[in-house]
């Protein structure tokens, strides 16, 4: 507690100083008649900064002010000069890499309503090593007037139309309470999907009624039983929510596979504690693996009771792929049981987190664009491709990265950098340590209230809207009528300063059924030899 209170007077520091100081100077000036008149304008200029930190302690539109008063103004000057002092301090952000700030201040005009066209052209060096670039049609289509959407659970009993870009997982504990109701409100708006990450599924997601997708993870939070296993009663009284649309089973995360969510102790509330059944005290560390299942067979099988259990929605996984022997192994447990995913979530490494060691997230797990394509092609090598549809995570922020995610053979994305970036998130990277600056990711009551949900929940809805708009006009150059029509002969990339290759020649297509026919691909033809449905381990 004491701790708090000396955060939270050091944020109002200006605004405390600014109040005090008024009097003060008005006290010397009277004490003082030969300053009186410079001690009298230090009064007023007091006074106006005080009024000023009230106006930003109260104001709803820059969660910035409302949680640093007067101080945070610098942090907008600093935005204001930033397309003068870019070229000294960004230099390496200009190259063609997959992510950079431009693309958060991409996702701030569109959150904001704000014009996100720019002038002079590209400012990407397109001989760099690494560019890429989608090939358009000399015969545009028009852009579609309707969203975009794809129908998920083709042959389950409730099957599920969702849109192109949905709410990758982040959950409640991860994120703050209003950083969820902004995020559902917005997707209830947009009528786009909301994933509940681990965590469980809390009030703050249901108060605005948005699509959910259920994410259960090694811990079973939600549906954990008094001994943390998985207990089939409480999951099935909680996913038959009418609001929760599919239920997804996380096998690894891009960003720290094979260690288990963390939520740190320091963001571990009694609230938090109780949703999860877990501890207080102690960092909230989900097992490296499932205990309701150990093989191949048997993950296919817990997927499959996922679906009864939840009433017949839609059932399916999330993997960043490491081995790919192990995922071959789960192909082969569906092709022995007959029991098929509706769905499978790829998360790339490149995804983000809260909190995980830096060699995890550094050097652990396939990166998206790789294990996209070869989640992909393993399905279409076994014949299962149409039957299951394909969800893509890992740094998709812009239409491109949506297209070119399709393109390699996702039906749709999920997104989670970009819509923190609507919320208001700065990368301040004090998700860990409960000290969010903008009152996304923090448990503190007082930093949570910089956040306003009617704010923001606009400015999600805003982003997801302008971005798929932007996808329809950037599918209709490409000569398409849908996302989904991408392939990777509609994308190149630059391999050095004096070649380009396409995405047909670096992503190499399987045959349908090519696996099962007996397949000489170098990518597949050990692996597959390898992979048993009756264990994970690697012959």
């Amino acid at each position: 507690m004491e701790r708090l209170k000396l955060a939270v007077a050091w944020r109002y520091l200006p605004l405390t100083l600014s109040v005090l100081a008024a009097p003060f100077f008005f006290t010397a000036a009277m004490a003082a008649p030969i300053f009186g008149g410079l001690f009298k304008l230090l009064a007023l200029v007091s006074i106006a900064l005080a009024v000023l930190g009230v106006h930003d302690l109260f104001q709803t539109r820059h969660a910035i002010l409302r949680s640093h008063p007067i101080a945070g103004h610098l942090r907008f000057l600093l935005e204001d000069v930033r397309p003068e002092i870019r070229q000294y301090f960004f230099e390496d952000e200009k190259s063609g890499t997959p992510f950079s700030r431009d693309k958060r201040a991409l996702v701030y005009q569109r959150a904001k309503g704000e014009l996100d066209k720019r002038p002079f052209g590209t400012e990407y060096d397109v001989y760099a090593e690494g560019f890429e670039f989608v090939r358009h049609s000399i015969a545009p289509t028009l852009p579609s007037e309707e969203p975009h959407r794809v129908k998920i659970g083709v042959d389950s009993a409730q099957p599920y139309s969702a849109s192109i870009l949905n709410i990758s997982a982040m959950s409640f504990g991860a994120l703050s309470a209003n950083a969820i109701r902004a995020l559902n409100a917005g997707a209830k708006r947009g009528d786009f999907a909301h994933d509940t990450g681990e965590g469980g599924v809390s009030a703050y997601h249901r108060e605005n009624g948005g699509d959910l997708v259920w994410e259960v993870g090694s811990g079973y939070f939600g549906c954990r039983g008094a001994d943390g296993r998985f207990s089939p009663e409480l999951f099935a009284r909680a996913a038959c929510d009418p609001q929760i649309k599919m239920v997804e089973l996380k096998l690894s995360q891009g960003a720290k596979p094979g260690h288990g969510g963390v939520l740190p102790a320091a963001k571990l509330t009694p609230e938090i504690a109780a949703i999860r059944g877990v501890p207080l005290g102690v960092d909230c560390v989900s097992p490296a693996r499932h205990s309701a299942f150990s093989t191949p067979v048997e993950l296919v099988r817990f997927i499959d009771e996922m679906r009864r259990l939840s009433g017949g929605k839609p059932a399916g996984f999330k993997l960043c792929i490491g081995q790919p022997a192990e995922f071959l192994a789960i192909c082969k447990a569906i092709l022995e049981t007959g029991l098929t995913p509706d769905f499978i979530v790829v998360d790339g490494k490149e995804g983000g987190t809260g909190a995980a060691p830096l060699e995890f997230m550094d050097h652990l797990g396939m990166p998206l664009r790789e294990g996209l394509s070869f989640v992909h092609n393993a399905l279409v090598g076994v014949g299962l491709r149409d039957k299951v549809r394909i969800g893509a995570a890992g740094k998709i922020v812009s239409a491109f990265d949506i297209a070119r995610a399709m393109a390699l053979g996702a039906d749709w994305c999920n997104a989670a950098r970009g819509f923190m970036f609507a919320l208001g998130c700065i990368q301040s990277q004090s998700c860990h340590n409960d000290k969010c600056p903008t009152g996304v990711a923090t448990q503190d009551p007082d930093r949570m209230r910089a956040l306003v949900v009617s704010d923001k929940a606009e400015r999600v809805y805003r982003f997801h809207r302008s971005t798929l708009m932007t996808l329809a006009e950037l599918t209709a150059a490409a000569g398409l009528s849908h996302p989904g029509d991408f392939t990777a002969a509609h994308f190149a990339r630059r391999v050095s300063p004096r070649e380009i290759v396409g995405f047909e020649e670096l992503y190499r297509p399987l045959a349908s059924r090519e696996l099962l026919e007996g397949s000489d691909d170098p990518r597949f033809r050990d692996a597959w030899k390898r992979a048993r449905p009756d264990t994970f381990a690697i012959a």
